[in-house]
């Protein structure tokens, strides 16, 4: 068994995330204060007590979620579950370097940091917009972006499946997409509740902003493979870091890409680590029959130590 470990982005957070692997393990705690060292204000507390609305800002969320995710992973690696091969969803990329060792978890939090500000910055709140469109091929919602584009910006953000595509751009653009989407078949497609368009080139600015950051963070050859959003491409060196991350944030997360590569490069199980289940849901939807675990808390991880015990693998064996 091969296992590649996937980090979920922006949207999977709640309130109380990551609490059980905290109070129960001393690595986990430790990267809860390393997050609050880093960043000057209790962390910890807002993601365990909320407010949900505050948790929810941008600036909040990235920070809050990576941190969430690493910690989980940490309780996974002293349990001697580690990852073969990593990936993330969008700010899901910034857990999956630091888990494979290329960047260190106190730069990554104070990036994500300011990328969740700079993002928010890019386009002000009302301007942008985002939508799920379910049922439409990927052809066929880009066909929908150019026709309701009429010299605003509305492009594809996110390939999450065959038939779940997120676009991003001027709102009165994406509602126009939305329209045209349902009238050509596409169900359940609505607007989503964030507060910018993340993924799409009104993020440029962003990424400006973003690049003098990350000139300032130490960054090392990962210890395993890292199959990154822009390309599906595998990121191996240091030197492949830091531009990817910078393009990553205006292009397109080519999920369903970046999963079948995780499956060309070895990968035979699946573990979601971090809050949420969504990316094991979207697993089943790429690759069939894939096997897909998920991590978000203690019970969890009990239950994806047994399926590997299960699967005749030690946790160490699986990694490999």
């Amino acid at each position: 068994m091969t296992i590649a470990f996937l980090f979920p982005g922006q949207g999977s957070q709640a309130v109380g995330m990551g609490k059980g692997f905290y109070e129960t393990s001393a690595g986990a705690k430790a990267v809860f204060e390393e997050a609050n060292a880093a960043l000057g204000f209790d962390l910890a507390r807002l993601v365990f007590d909320g407010p949900e609305a505050e948790l929810a800002l941008t600036a909040n969320t990235q920070p809050a979620v990576l941190t969430a995710c690493v910690a989980a992973a940490t309780v996974c690696a002293e349990r001697g579950l580690r990852p073969a091969l990593t990936a993330g969803h969008s700010l899901g990329e910034y857990a999956a370097l630091v888990v494979a060792g290329a960047l260190r978890f106190s730069d990554a939090v104070g990036l994500v940091r300011k990328r969740g500000e700079f993002m928010q910055d890019a386009v002000p709140v009302g301007i942008g917009a985002m939508a799920a469109i379910m049922g439409l091929e990927l052809g066929v919602v880009e066909q929908v972006c150019a026709e309701a584009a009429r010299g605003d910006v509305v492009e594809i953000a996110n390939v999450n499946s065959a038939l779940q595509i997120v676009i991003a751009g001027h709102r009165a653009a994406v509602e126009r997409a939305v329209a045209l989407a349902t009238g050509r078949g596409g169900k359940m497609s609505v607007t989503l509740p964030v507060s910018a368009p993340f993924h799409c080139s009104l993020m440029a600015p962003a990424g400006a902003r973003l690049a003098r950051e990350l000139d300032g963070a130490v960054v090392v050859d990962p210890a395993v493979p890292v199959v990154r959003n822009v390309d599906a491409g595998v990121t191996r060196t240091a030197g492949e870091v830091r531009p990817f991350l910078l393009r990553q944030v205006a292009s397109r997360v080519r999920w369903t890409d970046c999963v079948r590569r995780l499956a060309e490069e070895g990968a035979t199980a699946f573990v979601e680590v971090g809050p949420g289940r969504v990316l094991t849901g979207l697993l089943r939807r790429i690759i069939a029959g894939a096997r897909g675990l998920s991590i978000e808390d203690p019970e969890g991880l009990e239950r994806a130590l047994a399926a590997v015990a299960g699967a005749g693998a030690s946790p160490s064996e699986a990694s490999r």
